[in-house]
């Protein structure tokens, strides 16, 4: 990490590139209504409204049908009303015309449906969704920021592998920032959590992650690794659309992520050529890392693991590949914390477990 940022709106990407890629998502590549339709279009939606960008009525006019019927979707659906909102609130907020998100707001609050969430990350999704129109539950009084907080700044969390609060690490972050509109100001230790998750998704090639992870650390006022950033966006640029039915191995989110990052640092996004009709997206979001090879050595070693990085380094690199050496050297440039970082990641001061006997 280095220099503090300033936060300030963004405007690099052409407006007829939203229209083309608002298309796709509204007509090219899910039924609308589908529960995949909901969430990818609530997640274009979002990124878009974040990047303070200049658009076209062109680029909202694909969701006109779906606002017009929104509320009836949502009494019929309600366990998808994150997405109902979501959509609604950004349509309304990108300039789409139409005030009936209060009106949402209120009916999710009346129904209870946010106390139906078990998730703490669930919950500050919905209330950041309802304070958007300044609606507030039970949820905002239940120590649910202390929590949250809590979870962000016990860095030792997240110098083992566990993507999933990696993510909801990153998630956090962007709801306490509304998405960058303003400092979340975070504690060292939840900037040092950053860190790590940064470095393990390196580590991993998890271009995906690092992606949330960069973007929630430029939230957070802080430049991330370039090294992390240049692997980001190169891997946006590579992504391409080609025609056909979107399967399981499609990258859209990953396009999202990597376009979103890169728009934020103010280099060239979303700017792939779409085809007609059925569109999938390509792109590779997993390079080949050096994360489990190097978990692998670590626990072959046993009881000869130490917290020291430069010893360590001596050791296991014999038995790493090419590939994961350079991974790995390249993740140690990326950060002044990798081996503070390694002393967590190593498990070499771990007590001794007790006997069950």
């Amino acid at each position: 990490m280095s220099n503090v940022l300033s936060f300030t709106p963004r405007n690099a990407i052409s407006p007829a590139g939203f229209d083309a890629i608002s298309a796709m998502f509204a007509d090219q590549r899910r039924a609308p209504g589908d529960v995949f339709w909901l969430k990818e279009n609530a997640e274009w939606l979002g990124i878009l409204a974040s990047m303070s960008a200049d658009i076209s009525d062109l680029a909202l006019e694909p969701y006109g049908a779906f606002y017009d019927g929104v509320r009836t979707q949502l009494q019929f659906f309600p366990q998808y009303y994150r997405f109902y909102l979501s959509i609604c609130l950004d349509l309304e907020d990108l300039g789409a015309g139409g005030t009936q998100g209060e009106a949402l707001c209120h009916w999710v609050a009346a129904q209870g449906l946010v106390e139906a969430e078990l998730s703490d990350l669930q919950r500050a999704e919905a209330a950041r969704l309802l304070a958007r129109r300044g609606v507030q539950t039970k949820c905002h009084a239940e120590a649910l920021g202390d929590r949250l907080q809590s979870f962000i700044a016990r860095s030792e969390t997240f110098v083992l592998p566990n993507k999933k609060a990696a993510y909801e690490l990153a998630h956090i972050i962007f709801y306490l920032s509304d998405y960058g509109r303003h400092d979340p100001a975070l504690s060292p230790e939840t900037l040092t959590s950053l860190e790590y998750a940064g470095l393990l998704a390196f580590l991993d090639q998890d271009i995906d992650l690092l992606s949330e992870i960069c973007a929630a650390l430029r939230f957070a006022g802080v430049v991330p690794s370039p090294i992390w950033e240049r692997l980001v966006v190169q891997t946006h640029t590579s992504c391409t659309m080609i025609g056909g039915a979107a399967g399981a191995t499609d990258a859209y989110h990953g396009y999202l992520v990597t376009g979103w990052l890169a728009h934020l640092t103010d280099r060239p996004a979303f700017n792939q050529a779409i085809p007609a009709g059925q569109v999938t997206i390509q792109g590779s979001m997993a390079g080949q890392g050096a994360l489990r090879g190097l978990s692998e050595s670590l626990f072959k070693l046993g009881s000869k693991r130490l917290p020291d990085w430069p010893r360590m380094r001596r050791s296991l690199f014999p038995d790493l590949s090419g590939v994961e050496q350079t991974v790995i050297a390249q993740a140690e440039q990326s950060s002044p914390k990798f081996d503070a970082f390694f002393q967590g990641f190593s498990r070499a001061c771990s007590g001794a477990m007790t006997s069950l006997a």
